[in-house]
């Protein structure tokens, strides 16, 4: 396909690979879970139901990604640590966080009826990531001791809040003021003395979090004629507990950790939070620029082929796409403009946001996960005859553009792209409906130009190609408008005149200037 005189945009993207031997851990965290935990009525300190929801969020996570090894949890927080020898994404960073953030979001969303049958889901829930770049086993050993250590340090804390507020008769500011400068020691003794509580006999679950990797197990393949089973050993994720997961007694005694991973040679009893955090691959974005955060669907000709899409286009399938992006304008209010096609989505903020201190894994996996979220969540809306067969997920990264005319070519070269992919599409798929083999609609179409395209198009099928739905050849543009609505003044013939602010989605050329021109809040 030909290349557009807009390509020259690529170069302002930035690589952030994880240069090896750097371990590999993706870090997520619940964005704004003690708002969603309360809409929902979590229970307090603990959410048994909440906790197993996450573990089998972070179960599906190990199973649909074989370079993930490991896994650690508790709250609203997993960590997922990939083997030392792994080239998933070439190793880059935003991929990485944003895909398995958004997959843990979809499957979260999709398993929510299972572990809460009788609980509406309000609103979608989202998460955070970001990578930590353990350059040794040993930066990786005390980085779990210290989320381990976060762990049982916040469900001490909680417990000993709760059964103040609860049972102490306690208001929420007095809870806090008796544990303020109370010890570990001292919160044993308060939870022991007043409410009858040993903290060592509350569950494991709670005290110590959860780890989740894979071993090699027995299982059933198929039976004999008889009705003997025939057994193999297969690798099978599952849950594991431990005091000290950072320990040589658990880590060691486990094969495939020691095979992926590596040995725990020493014990580690003190860990320096400040020092483990120093290895977080942050970046803060430029300052005074336009980010655009893109975000593509992840394998979606897959996702395309089983859930039956339209093609070269679905319409409702491109619907769904513009309610997830409206929703997230509507979220975040530092974008102000988003373009999609197809599978993808790019999402504009002004120069002078101060989103997350502009650092890039923050910006790009709350909007990642967010927009999958969405999309679990309002597919009913959508294909309300059609099940969601299993969960969709999408990576993106984040680009700077230092001025606006820079912005606007990205913004054309991407509804160029636009429309040179759906002219060859809407070319291919003809030519397959009308009894070619895919490789030989390849075959046709190469090496032809647009206006050869449409000349096919006409003469083969009938099709104008100019008369198709704006939608499929020039994109979707999604922006608010202001506009003036005038008031009448209680007893007073007079009126105001009142700003309303409107988000509209619109099929229109980018391209031109005109657009622009006519729409000068959008950049300014």
């Amino acid at each position: 396909m030909a290349n557009s005189k807009y390509e020259y945009v690529k170069s302002f993207e930035v690589e952030d690979e994880v240069m090896p031997p750097n371990l590999i851990v993706v870090h997520i965290d619940g964005r704004d879970f003690r708002r969603f935990s309360e809409v929902h009525e979590f229970e307090k300190p603990n959410d048994e139901k909440a906790l197993n929801l996450m573990n089998q969020c972070a179960m599906a996570v190990l199973e649909e990604y074989p370079d993930i090894v490991f896994s650690y949890g508790y709250g609203d927080e997993y960590s997922f640590v990939l083997k030392k020898t792994s080239k998933f994404y070439q190793r880059r960073s935003s991929k990485i966080s944003s895909v398995i953030v958004s997959f843990f979001t979809s499957v979260y969303v999709t398993k929510w009826k299972e572990f809460f049958p009788l609980k509406e889901l309000r609103y979608p829930p989202s998460f955070l990531s970001q990578i930590v770049c353990c350059a040794s086993l040993e930066i990786l050993q005390a980085y779990l001791a210290w989320r381990q250590r976060d762990c049982h340090v916040q469900n001490q804390y909680n417990t000993c809040f709760w059964e103040l507020v609860k049972k102490g008769g306690k208001t929420e500011m007095e809870a806090q003021e008796i544990l303020k400068y109370a010890k570990e020691q001292d919160r044993n003794e308060l939870l022991h003395q007043q409410f009858g509580i040993n903290y060592n006999d509350t569950l494991a679950l709670l005290r110590q979090g959860t780890c989740i990797f894979k071993t090699e197990v027995e299982d059933i393949v198929k039976y004999n004629e008889d009705g003997t089973p025939v057994k193999r050993l297969r690798r099978k994720a599952g849950i594991f507990r431990s005091e000290n997961i950072a320990g040589r007694r658990f880590w060691n005694a486990h094969a495939s950790l020691l095979k992926e991973l590596g040995n725990f040679s020493e014990d580690c009893f003190k860990t320096n939070p400040d020092y483990i955090r120093s290895f977080l691959f942050e970046s803060k974005l430029m300052p005074s620029t336009w980010i655009v955060i893109r975000i593509d669907g992840c394998h979606f000709h897959r996702f395309a082929d089983v859930h039956e899409f339209n093609k070269p286009n679905d319409k409702q399938a491109l619907d769904l796409m513009n309610l997830c992006a409206v929703a997230v304008l509507e979220e975040f209010h530092d974008i102000v403009f988003c373009y999609g096609v197809s599978d993808e989505y790019s999402f504009v903020l002004k120069k002078d946001s101060q989103l997350y201190q502009r650092r890039a894994s923050k910006i790009v996996s709350a909007i990642v996960s967010f927009f999958s979220s969405m999309y679990v969540m309002k597919w009913k809306d959508v294909f309300w005859k059609k099940e969601l067969k299993y969960p969709p997920s999408f990576d993106g990264r984040a680009v700077c553009y230092p001025s606006n005319e820079i912005l606007q070519d990205y913004l054309a070269w991407r509804q160029v792209d636009c429309h040179i992919n759906n002219q060859y599409n809407t070319c291919f798929w003809s030519l397959v409906k009308s009894g070619k083999s895919k490789s030989e609609a390849q075959n046709y179409l190469k090496g032809t130009q647009a206006c050869e395209k449409n000349e096919l198009l006409l003469k083969e099928f009938g099709i104008n190609y100019n008369t198709l739905p704006l939608m499929f050849r020039q994109g979707s543009s999604i922006f608010r408008v202001k506009r003036e609505n005038p008031t009448l003044l209680e007893n007073d013939a007079s009126s105001v005149e009142k700003i309303e602010t409107k988000i509209v989605t619109e099929h229109c050329n980018i391209i031109e200037q005109s657009f622009w021109e006519a729409h000068p809040s959008i950049l300014n």
